[in-house]
């Protein structure tokens, strides 16, 4: 029993952190390639591989060397790169250093597809106009040694702007229902009668919220 009721409180603890938690944690356990992911958090609505973003937003959506919050940074093909890459800038530091967040970079405990948030690039072109850049690469906890060609920065316009809020508010409350369906459980199962958001507030809030609903399940019911 008390197995099944462990099991029980961390599926509710994963539950509740994922409902609280930024876009990046509540979507952490599916595999991402990188433009689905650039187009779900940026609002732009491109299709297709990374390489083609650029050529698309010709007409479609402002772009430009300079970066900005919302904006994709389109990378060009090189190396085993092959289809390029698309990352969304999270916030603009200084003229040469900005922080992306993007999926499928780097190797993450040995595995692709995994979402990255707001890690560092630094423009790295002559000019700097953002032309060439390098990234950081989780595996060294650094930035990387390679410099990699870019396109630029396609921007969002209104519609984009919006699209992301709604697709970002959309996954919040998806993440919320898994959070209260979990937390329901619990309460069904150990504490019949019990109020699941009760439960799911403790598991939401600190370590010592966690730990007194951890008490709660496993200790014998009052009489």
């Amino acid at each position: 029993m008390f197995r099944r009721v462990a099991h029980l409180v961390l599926g509710l603890v994963v539950a509740g952190a994922v409902a609280f938690a930024p876009l990046s944690s509540a979507l952490a356990e599916r595999s991402w390639q990188c433009a689905p992911f650039a187009r779900l958090v940026s609002g732009i609505q491109i299709f297709g591989d990374a390489h083609t973003w650029w050529r698309q937003a010709t007409g479609r959506y402002e772009t430009g060397t300079a970066p900005r919050a919302g904006s994709v940074l389109c990378f060009k093909p090189s190396g085993s790169m092959s289809l390029g890459h698309v990352a969304v800038v999270s916030r603009v530091l200084t003229d040469r250093v900005i922080q992306i967040t993007h999926a499928n970079w780097s190797r993450i405990g040995g595995a692709r597809g995994q979402i990255e948030r707001d890690v560092t690039v630094i423009d790295v072109s002559p000019q700097g106009d953002w032309s060439q850049v390098k990234v950081w690469y989780d595996p060294v906890r650094d930035i990387g040694s390679r410099s990699y060609p870019t396109y630029g920065f396609i921007h969002q316009d209104a519609q984009a702007v919006q699209m992301a809020s709604n697709q970002f508010n959309a996954a919040q409350n998806a993440a919320l229902t898994v959070a209260q369906s979990a937390a329901s459980q619990v309460a069904s199962t150990i504490r019949p009668g019990a109020s699941p958001l009760s439960i799911l507030g403790q598991a939401a809030d600190s370590g010592d919220r966690i730990a007194a609903l951890i008490q709660a399940v496993t200790a014998p019911p009052q009489r």
